[in-house]
């Protein structure tokens, strides 16, 4: 099978054929809680990309049935693990603090485990690139986003603010950061949305301005 695909470690855009993939799907009844003949299937990816070639390993449980000769998954998947790459987090260049890229990382992994857990190292993520990035040390998180708000674009303001005041997260900014605080998913996940889009507009950004400047100076010395 061919697909379009994106490598979620280089995000090398990539065409996957029969080369780069492979699936197998082992079946088993046992007795089981379901009474149906259940699969464990395993599929795996190789990034094509030759500075990558990374895996990709995805393995679901659900009913199978038996079609042309073969066992396949049938329906909606029961369980489904990403287990290679260990989350969705995005790979962000070395630039980036090692504190604040683990933070992230951690926060990814243990989104769908601990909303609340990956929430609370979100909060932290945010905390340290506003002092580290903006040199902003106010002791509070809520105080310090409240300093940033002449430093920032209106459309990262209004995005910063609008996941300050959601649910519990609102709730509880004034907190310490390392705070365990209720949080559902949903404002998890908007929390990771917001520290990714914040580190690429902040730290990429200023690299890569940083790298056409490099250039162009080079440029210029070169002609004198």
């Amino acid at each position: 099978m061919v697909v379009n695909w994106k490598c979620p470690y280089c995000n090398h855009a990539a065409t996957i054929t029969g080369n780069n993939q492979s699936y197998s799907v082992h079946k088993f009844n046992d007795g089981n809680y379901t009474g149906a003949d259940l699969g464990v299937s395993v599929k795996t990816v190789v990034c094509p990309n030759a500075e990558c070639k990374q895996v990709v390993l995805t393995v679901t449980l659900g009913k199978t049935r038996w079609a042309n000769g073969h066992t396949h998954m049938d329906g909606v998947a029961m369980e489904r693990w990403s287990l290679l790459p260990a989350s969705s987090a995005i790979p962000f260049p070395q630039y980036v603090p090692l504190a604040i890229r683990q933070d992230y990382e951690e926060a990814c992994k243990i989104v769908n485990l601990s909303a609340k857990a990956s929430a609370t190292l979100s909060r932290r993520c945010l905390q340290g690139m506003i002092r580290d990035f903006w040199n902003i040390k106010k002791g509070r998180l809520v105080d310090e986003i409240a300093a940033l708000e002449d430093k920032v674009d209106p459309d990262t303001w209004a995005a910063i603010d609008a996941v300050r005041t959601i649910g519990n997260i609102g709730a509880h900014m004034e907190k310490d950061i390392n705070t365990i605080i209720e949080v559902d998913p949903d404002e998890a996940a908007l929390l990771i949305e917001l520290i990714e889009t914040l580190i690429k507009d902040w730290y990429i950004t200023r690299h890569q301005r940083q790298e056409r400047l490099a250039r162009i100076k080079a440029v210029a010395d070169a002609k004198k």
